[in-house]
């Protein structure tokens, strides 16, 4: 029988009425909670206990997210137990990245970890619970077609509760506005309260889930619906990570590094889109399976592609760090390349043994990375593992062995987005710093109450060179200075491709910059060229006043006036120069 078309067993142990009522009220009270607890519409001083408060709001909000999707009739405490674990995991991450509101922070990307835990824990303990209902003799035992199935379940009761949410609140606006038209304006005032829209809000939600659990064969359809779409892209993603991989060797890495500072987050974003992909289309058994060739071959293209990716994000995180040393940032784009590569380790060892069969041994290798993922993600909440700490330690060693020059030092960075080590570190310094510079520095940084009160370090880029095969000079033969050449790939230049066309007359301290969408007048002064300013705009009040006053009195005049303009094929290109 199809798993997607539930037995009249199943579908009467999903139907559950009361679940969608009581739902619908443990999320209104739960938005009544959080807004006594949080008071948004007070401030408050204490930072200390305004992040308790958080840590609570959190709890109880999340707490009762949680045990919508788990609840089911049997095993009620164990649903709750559940929850209650989870809502703490993600509360406690909240309040070790206090104090609520201060101008430091610790790193928000353990709030991320935290909510991935417990996301990629629900699937597996509604699993593990279903398999010990159905007398499963083996104690910890997590059947991977449930796992796989509540996973993606999850996401579209995920997705179609706030839909839910949505129409509700259209509806309720709809009706605060019908009856404003009669003079009633009782409806639209109150959801533009606080506690009314907390209110609103969580009881939608809750009724939301609940009424979508009680229909579970239509989440299977839609689930069914959205993995059918996304194995049909699975061939279109295989044939471009391939094409590209094939391309590296020819282009070599240096053009990813040229092109964009974006280059990790890019290569693991296809990272995470061939192993959704791919599970798309391998389904959670062998039944659900594609057997079309065209899908079996992208299984293998996207699962071999993994690794390489990942590996090349690797080396573009090592070079950063390298070049400018650590941060908690840099840190976590580690952690995140380091999955992505243990994934793609998994699938290419998969793959190279069972080749054809692989699929099989692809589910579990999913259901053990779940796990360690999961576990992983756990341990990085906690203040077990301080990204900050560590960063604020080689950023100082690098200050003090010279290797980052003083005026290359980002004090806002170490002051106010590495935690609590970095306030300690910039203190130290501020004492005890190597020379009487770094001490004024870090006294500056120390004293600033805000991060805007520190001037920003500007990031070096290196602009790739211009492609001579581009650029045409007129008159021909004409040399461009070194200076306006290394400015050429500007965006407002000749950019980074196409023909590109350059008028200048040598000694000239100008330069018009032509392309097929634009052209620019480029001047030099001081030995820099820069792109000549547009027409300015009439600023301050004085000289808005003497325009509307000239307005006013009829000062209006059209004049004739004698402007360049560049003309190609008898068209006019840009913008004309004064």
């Amino acid at each position: 029988m199809d798993r997607f078309q539930p037995s009249a067993s199943e579908e009467s142990a999903s139907e559950w009425p009361l679940r969608a009522w009581g739902l619908a009220l443990l999320g209104a009270l739960a938005g009544l909670a959080i807004y006594a607890i949080v008071r948004p519409d007070r401030w408050q001083s204490d930072l200390p206990a305004m992040q308790v408060r958080m840590a609570l709001a959190t709890f109880l909000g999340v707490g009762a997210l949680i045990f919508g999707f788990l609840v089911e009739r049997t095993r009620f405490h164990w649903s709750a137990a559940g929850a209650a674990i989870g809502a703490a995991v993600v509360a406690l991450t909240i309040y070790w990245n206090g104090p609520f509101g201060g101008n430091h922070r610790e790193e928000p990307w353990r709030i991320v970890c935290a909510v991935l835990a417990v996301a990629v824990a629900a699937p597996l303990f509604q699993a593990w619970r279903d398999a010990q209902g159905a007398g499963d003799a083996r104690k910890f035992a997590i059947p991977y077609p449930e796992a796989h199935g509540h996973a993606w379940t999850n996401v579209v009761l995920w997705c179609a509760a706030w839909v839910f949410v949505g129409v509700t609140w259209a509806m309720a606006l709809l009706l605060g506005q019908l009856f404003r038209l009669i003079g009633i304006d009782l409806l639209s005032d109150l959801l533009e309260k606080e506690w009314a829209i907390l209110l609103l809000t969580g009881g939608a939600l809750g009724a939301g889930i609940g009424l979508l659990r009680d229909r579970d064969s239509i989440l299977r359809l839609l689930q069914r619906v959205v993995t059918t779409i996304l194995s049909v892209l699975a061939p279109v993603l295989a044939l471009g990570l391939v094409v590209f991989l094939a391309a590296i060797p020819f282009t070599g890495l240096t053009p990813l590094w040229d092109a964009t500072r974006s280059t990790s987050p890019i290569l693991l974003g296809c990272v995470i889109g061939a192993l959704t992909l791919t599970n798309a289309v391998i389904g959670d058994e062998a039944s659900h399976e594609a057997r079309t060739p065209l899908l079996r071959g992208s299984v293998a293209a996207l699962g071999l592609a993994m690794l390489p990716l990942g590996i090349i994000a690797a080396v573009s995180t090592g070079l950063r760090i390298q070049q400018y040393g650590l941060t908690p940032d840099r840190l976590w784009a580690v952690v995140f390349t380091a999955v992505a590569c243990a994934y793609g380790l998994a699938y290419l060892v998969v793959l190279a043994r069972w080749r054809i069969g692989a699929a099989p041994h692809l589910r579990t290798a999913n259901l053990h990375l779940a796990a360690a993922l999961c576990i992983l993600a756990l341990v990085l909440s906690t203040p077990l593992v301080n990204f900050g700490s560590l960063s604020a330690r080689d950023q100082v060693a690098r200050l003090n062995s010279g290797r980052t020059p003083l005026d290359r030092f980002d004090w806002r960075a170490l002051r106010f987005d590495f935690g609590k080590a970095g306030e300690t570190a910039v203190r130290r310094l501020a004492e005890s710093g190597r020379t009487p510079q770094i001490r004024a520095a870090a006294r500056k940084a120390r004293d600033a109450a805000k991060r805007w009160d520190l001037d920003p370090v500007t990031p070096q880029f290196r602009r790739p060179p211009m492609d001579p095969s581009r650029l045409l000079v007129l008159p021909r033969g004409t040399q461009l200075p070194a200076a306006l050449l290394d400015r050429l790939t500007n965006y407002n230049a000749c950019s980074l491709d196409g023909a590109c066309t350059v008028l200048h007359q040598p000694g000239s301290a100008e330069a018009i910059v032509v392309t097929t969408a634009q052209s620019n007048l480029w001047i030099a002064k001081d030995g820099s060229w820069s792109a000549a300013p547009g027409r300015p705009f009439v600023n301050g009040k004085e000289a808005r006043d003497r325009r509307e006053a000239a307005l006013k009195e009829g000062k209006v005049e059209l004049r004739e006036v004698k402007r360049r303009q560049i003309y190609v094929d008898g068209q006019p290109v840009g913008d004309d120069f004064e």
